[in-house]
């Protein structure tokens, strides 16, 4: 097990160091003074999605140095072009091979079931509840990566509402038994599959190319990222119920992050809280734009007009995901997650009952 484990860590810094990312922080001998300015290196989100490109990297790359006097200064990259799949970046930077790494909660729910609880398909119809939820997910999230993976929680993003793409016509959710429906996390094949449809794992790279060779009907994902990757030119339809959101956790190995000096981390937990509220405008704002420009509106300003047909939510919808999530996302998700998880989970939902609505 000791011998896989540091083949699989090398395999990795031979990957991380080819893209540019390895921390360079090991390389300095014992009581040598680290460099001036200190750069930090990064793994952010999805490569090409406005999260990474109008947010992430420019606040490191560029607000970063600016805010610390020049005391920092970073790179980054998104780490779908780093060598990395979703699954692995929490364990990455664990061991600290990445020593600063957004990681996609429903990816790293493969191996830890417990990161999808905020987050679980049906549970947040809309970005109000995403908010609550994840206000009352929040302190065990941060409780959990410390303890499990001595992670510090610098931030919480989310993508735009991941919705249904289909290739042909249907007027409820009931209408799509029997298909075969893109999925990129555990709790949206088991509403899929809840629906009477077949889940099928597909990257998201890979899903245009895959509604082409119909090896798939519809796809879950995000309103604006379709309409990135021109998902509206293969796909003709549009359900706008978020299934769910997709979140990412932005983290640092604790020993890294003890590296900064307590100054510039203050600077850092200073301004993480506003990188977070821009990301999470930015996801609201972009959830009703992918609509609008899927289907070809005229408010469509930032996205490629489509000419897609939105799908009108029947009144049958909405009951029809409240059954799905009590009665199969729930209880798959806690057989996956354990009696433990059953409690947080518990204590999680009487804080979102509690709060102020």
């Amino acid at each position: 097990m000791r011998m896989h484990t540091i083949a699989w860590l090398a395999r990795f810094t031979r990957l991380l160091a080819v893209a540019g990312i390895l921390s360079s922080a090991a390389v300095h001998a014992a009581g040598e003074a680290p460099p001036v300015p200190q750069r930090l290196r990064i793994v952010g989100g999805l490569a090409g999605i406005n999260q990474y490109t109008r947010h992430e990297a420019p606040f490191w790359t560029q607000e970063l140095p600016k805010l610390t006097g020049g005391r920092l200064t970073a790179e980054i990259v998104p780490f779908d072009q780093a060598g990395l799949s979703g699954e692995e970046m929490l364990r990455v930077v664990q061991m600290g091979a990445v020593p600063f790494g957004t990681a996609i909660l429903s990816r790293s729910a493969a191996a830890e079931p417990e990161l999808a609880g905020p987050d679980l398909a049906g549970l947040n119809p809309d970005f109000a509840s995403l908010q609550r939820s994840v206000a009352a997910y929040r302190p065990r999230l941060a409780t959990m990566l410390r303890e499990r993976y001595g992670l510090e929680l610098l931030a919480i993003y989310t993508y735009p509402a991941q919705v249904i793409f289909c290739a042909k016509r249907f007027k409820t959710l009931d209408e799509l038994s029997g298909r075969r429906i893109r999925v990129s996390s555990g709790t949206q094949a088991d509403f899929i599959s809840a629906l009477g449809a077949q889940p099928v794992q597909t990257a998201f790279s890979q899903i245009v190319a895959s509604i082409k060779a119909g090896t798939v009907d519809c796809a879950i994902t995000g309103t604006m990222s379709g309409n990135t990757i021109g998902l509206h030119e293969v796909a003709h339809f549009i359900h706008p119920m978020a299934v769910n959101w997709g979140l990412s956790v932005f983290v640092a190995q604790r020993a890294h992050w003890a590296q900064i000096a307590p100054d510039l981390r203050a600077i850092i937990q200073r301004e993480m809280p506003r990188l977070e509220r821009a990301i999470w405008a930015e996801s609201d704002r972009e959830t009703a734009e992918g609509l609008a420009c899927n289907t070809g509106q005229g408010s469509c300003r930032t996205g490629q007009k489509g000419n897609m047909t939105l799908v009108p939510m029947d009144p049958s919808d909405e009951q029809r995901r409240l059954d799905i999530l009590k009665k199969s996302v729930l209880p798959s998700w806690l057989q996956r997650c354990g009696s433990a998880c059953a409690t947080h989970w518990q204590q999680a939902m009487d804080r979102l009952s509690a709060a102020p609505r």
